[in-house]
């Protein structure tokens, strides 16, 4: 049975993504044990809160190097909504340096007249990365639910694999490089078509243990 090693640094919303996880036949592990992520069959970085104290906490456990070397090992990889800023080299947020995995840096949206800041609520992707594995299944016209008000600005936009837009700014929604997958949005708060994502990405977990 493949397991999915779900990453614990104290940073909010772990159990509704095992939910969502263990909804689609994964079996999850919440640790931050370096040994059980080095372990695990795929990993998932769940995250809500500041940038800040989300990279000092994985400094204090000895986390960095794990997510490093697990992302490097080739086995899949899935960030969600924080756990997608900490994966850059800095954010507008705070002063900490980020993991610095993917070029870039997170940004604060800029105010300008008609939208809202915290970015709230069910919002269209635009799949610029249509074969990525998380869209098996999903309509190109799908909504998903966002909360936050900074966004990634990967250097390298091939990286981009779906956009969204608020107001007039267009940001990235989720990024793609080989087993590295990560998402602003909450799948596990996106009805069928978040649970689609999720059910993608155990999918892929399974395939890569058979290999």
């Amino acid at each position: 049975m493949a397991t999915i090693a779900v990453i614990d640094y104290d940073m909010g919303n772990l159990h509704s993504a095992c939910k969502g996880l263990e909804k689609t036949g994964a079996t999850t592990n919440v640790t931050d044990s370096p040994e059980d992520i080095a372990q695990a069959d795929a990993v998932v970085l769940p995250g809500v809160g500041a940038f800040d104290p989300a990279m000092q906490h994985i400094r204090d456990r000895k986390l960095a190097e794990p997510i490093k070397q697990a992302i490097a090992s080739g086995k899949p990889f899935l960030g969600i909504c924080l756990g997608l800023h900490i994966l850059f080299e800095g954010s507008e947020e705070g002063s900490e340096a980020g993991l610095g995995i993917i070029p870039g840096r997170v940004k604060r949206f800029r105010s300008e007249p008609g939208i809202t800041i915290p970015h709230m609520g069910w919002n269209q992707l635009e799949l610029t990365q249509p074969g990525c594995p998380l869209w098996k299944n999903i309509d190109p016209n799908s909504y998903v639910y966002f909360v936050h008000s900074y966004y990634v600005d990967p250097i390298d936009k091939v990286v981009d694999a779906a956009t969204v837009t608020h107001g007039s700014q267009t940001f990235t929604a989720a990024i793609a490089k080989d087993n590295l997958m990560a998402v602003q949005f909450h799948p596990e708060k996106s009805s069928d078509a978040g649970l689609q994502i999720l059910s993608n990405f155990v999918s892929m977990v399974k395939t890569a243990v058979l290999i």
